[in-house]
């Protein structure tokens, strides 16, 4: 069960604990690695959220997965999420704390999916744009590809959309041929 909120509150006291001791880079990199176990480990994240299994063999198998590639701090705030039986939204906390390190840091995330993989010197046209016109300062920028565009990109950032694809382009054109018009006043 997500619970935005909830994690919200541990990853802000985690940046503050962290900020306070001047360890947020370390942290973040903590996070960012949990992120990526998350990710890549179905496994590892329905083992945390399994009430079947009980705190103690959670707590060795999340102190052997980052056991010398985490901080003490880190370590220490995963015992605690443990002990107070919050590790199973251990991902949406990790997502979390990675969110409101980019707001400290004023990074942006910028999501772009293109119908084809596009240059790197497109990419860097692309993020020049939105440094200069969007007044974007740092960018993060993340391609995906979706064949289903057709063509044109689709671009995500600070909840901003713009939609610029063939695909949408159609369903435009497949709205105004449903509610037409024109036929009302033909007959």
């Amino acid at each position: 069960m997500l619970q935005p909120r909830l994690a919200g509150r541990y990853a802000k006291s985690l940046v503050d604990l962290a900020q306070e001791r001047n360890q947020l880079e370390q942290v973040y990199a903590d996070m960012i690695f949990l992120q990526s176990v998350c990710r890549q480990s179905r496994e590892f994240v329905t083992l945390m959220r399994s009430p079947v299994i009980n705190a103690d063999k959670k707590n060795s198998i999340l102190d052997a997965i980052t056991k010398d590639k985490v901080a003490v701090l880190t370590a220490a705030f995963n015992k605690l999420l443990i002990q107070k039986g919050r590790e199973s939204i251990l991902p949406e906390i990790v997502n979390a704390f990675i969110d409101q390190y980019n707001i400290i840091k004023g990074i942006h995330k910028v999501k772009l999916a293109t119908a084809e993989p596009i240059s790197e010197a497109l990419k860097k046209a692309i993020e020049h744009k939105l440094k200069t016109d969007a007044a974007l300062p740092t960018i993060e920028l993340e391609t995906v590809v979706k064949e289903e565009l057709i063509g044109g990109f689709v671009l995500e950032f600070d909840n901003k959309l713009v939609d610029a694809s063939i695909l949408r382009d159609l369903k435009d054109i497949q709205k105004q041929f449903r509610s037409n018009i024109y036929v009302k006043n033909i007959r």
